[in-house]
């Protein structure tokens, strides 16, 4: 990945221009995090990017658990699933991967 042909990130990895964020961008983040994305990953980066668009914000772990369990049930609706998917800060990793802003609150 040379920088000419990638976005510019900040010094933790997000994207600085949040326009810039497509799906290949999106796999190219992920494998930077160590991650191959499948379709249960995408449906969680399909449903912060549609909360961001909604409410300007990149939802903390409980709001996003919270949310997920709303629109995918309980089996999806935890942080073990979500650690699972995305890591120790899953969160923060989702919310970096579907190029939205770090969340607040956040470790």
């Amino acid at each position: 990945m040379s920088s000419v042909d990638f976005p510019k990130l900040d010094k933790e990895g997000f994207l600085l221009d949040l326009n810039e964020w497509n799906r290949d961008v999106a796999h190219r983040l992920a494998a930077a995090e160590g991650l191959v994305l499948a379709d249960s990953h995408w449906q969680i980066i399909d449903l912060l990017r549609d909360f961001f668009d909604r409410t300007e914000t990149s939802p903390a772990m409980r709001p996003l658990v919270k949310l997920i369990k709303e629109q995918l049930g309980e089996g999806c609706g935890s942080s073990v699933y979500l650690m699972g998917l995305f890591g120790g800060s899953p969160a923060k990793t989702a919310a970096k991967i579907a190029g939205l802003p770090r969340p607040t609150n956040c470790l």
